[in-house]
This record gives C-alpha cells, structure tokens and sequence, in this order.
C-alpha cells in the first residue's frame, strides 16, 4: 500500500480494524465451510489446516478452535 501512496497511519488503522475482527472471521469461515465443532484430534487439525490455508494465523486459529482459549 506504501507503493501506492497510501500513507502510514491510514494503514496502520486498517490493519488494527482488520485484527479487531479477525478472531470472529474466523469462527465464521469455519463454521460455514464443517457446521460442527472440531470432535476429535484428526477433526481439529483438519479444520485447523483449512483456516491456515485461508491466511488465519495459529493463535487465531486456537482460539476459534477451542472455546475455552482465551481471548486475550
């Protein structure tokens, strides 16, 4: 975005937006795409590896996976 002209505090404000809902987004995505919390170890990491391909990173992913992580 720096390339483009964009300048540093709108990009730092879109990305703080962006990390606000991120948690959420992800919960969402899963539960469009398996309907079902994860019941076992091979559900858990299927899904875990489903939200990493869409760019979730594995704190979110721990988080949207487990609904007794912390949420920080």
């Amino acid at each position: 975005m720096r390339e483009k002209g964009v300048a540093d505090d709108l990009i730092a404000h879109a990305v703080d937006e962006i990390k606000l809902h991120e948690l959420d987004h992800a919960r969402t995505v899963c539960k469009k795409k398996f309907k079902a919390s994860p019941s076992s170890r091979e559900d858990w990491a299927k899904q875990a590896r489903f939200l990493q391909s869409r760019g979730f990173s594995f704190d979110v992913i721990k988080k949207a996976l487990n609904p007794t992580e912390p949420e920080d």
